[in-house]
């Protein structure tokens, strides 16, 4: 039986490469498609280096000729369309690369793919969105039909890619799935996110520094259920839908920050560390929170990971592996953004 081929963009980051890894396992061929930014990571797949199921391009999906060649040579049957740029507080001091790169490069990525697709009907093209989408919910939860209300530029950004991915299925009949999940934690997260940066100053006796009083609540997955998530649209997602992934589980910052110390006094005996409130940034939208019932009943998909059980291996993960903050410049961990 030939192994079938999947692209994946942007895996050299952090849900990318944990979605290459669960791909290999399950006996996929992976093409990793990166143009190599800040937030990507070549310690994420360092273990990948002989592995014979898995080749590596240094491409921009803003660069369509070489994405063509690319899917050309390599006949995927699906690309996972994970390139973009998501850091909120970066696309408030800098909006420019979140437009150029989720909404330009998606368009350059959709016309590649239509003419990939002409020529091998069999492909279809999953994207990769966002619960941020939906922006603010207060009450209840979002479901796929929940309008769109993004606040900040990543978030307009991203919403503007589903829009113009979606309009290549209904305008072109182009096979593609639109997937908006919670956020995740896990392995392998670039320490300028909430978990890993706080990871980080506990190893480090640093104080834990918390956006305004904390509250902010979001629903939190670990990135090894997303992906798991990813390959079950894969496989029995319906062309055209939209799929919301999420876990039901919601904790605001202050509670994360107060689990992550109590993980980390009981495994670094001398930590001092404690938390410390910092002004909050522009527009920080207080609730983000899924109703993920459709891929649970139609596509038969739950979560495996309870929050706890997934934080402690978090936390042990980027203990053991040290080297991984290394790999970054210390002001990219340190450094405080969002700040406009």
């Amino acid at each position: 039986m030939k192994i079938k081929t999947i692209v994946v963009t942007g895996g050299l980051g952090f849900i990318g490469s944990n979605l290459i890894n669960l791909l290999l396992k399950r006996n996929y061929k992976v093409i990793n498609i990166d143009r190599v930014s800040y937030s990507s990571n070549f310690y994420n797949v360092k273990h990948l280096k002989n592995n014979n199921k898995y080749k590596f391009y240094k491409a921009d999906i803003n660069n369509k000729k070489k994405i063509i060649k690319i899917l050309f040579k390599e006949k995927p049957i699906a690309a996972f369309n994970l390139a973009a740029d998501t850091h909120v507080d970066r696309s408030i001091d800098s909006p420019y690369p979140f437009i150029k790169n989720n909404i330009l490069g998606v368009f350059n990525l959709l016309e590649a793919s239509m003419n990939y697709y002409k020529k091998n009907k069999k492909f279809r093209l999953i994207h990769i969105s966002t619960d941020e989408v939906y922006g603010d919910i207060l009450k209840n939860r979002s479901s796929e039909s929940y309008p769109y209300k993004p606040s900040s530029p990543y978030a307009a950004s991203k919403a503007s890619s589903d829009h113009l991915v979606y309009s290549y299925y209904k305008t072109y009949n182009l096979p593609i799935i639109v997937t908006n999940c919670s956020n995740n934690y896990g392995p392998k997260q670039h320490p300028e996110k909430l978990i890993p940066k706080m990871i980080y100053n506990i190893i480090n006796n640093k104080d834990l520094p918390v956006y305004g009083n904390g509250t902010n609540s979001r629903e939190w997955i670990f990135v090894e259920d997303h992906c798991k998530a990813l390959i079950t649209i894969l496989k029995k997602g319906k062309t055209g839908e939209f799929y919301n992934i999420g876990s039901n589980e919601n904790l605001n910052n202050l509670k994360i920050c107060k689990k992550l110390l109590k993980i980390g006094k009981k495994i670094i005996k001398e930590n001092r560390s404690k938390i410390k409130f910092v002004k909050d940034r522009p527009g920080h939208d207080i609730r983000y929170a899924l109703n993920s019932n459709k891929i649970k009943k139609e596509l038969k998909w739950k979560k495996d990971t309870d929050f706890n059980t997934g934080l402690v291996n978090t936390f042990n993960w980027y203990l053991n592996n040290l080297e991984y903050f290394k790999s970054f410049k210390k002001k990219d961990i340190t450094s405080r953004l969002g700040n406009k």
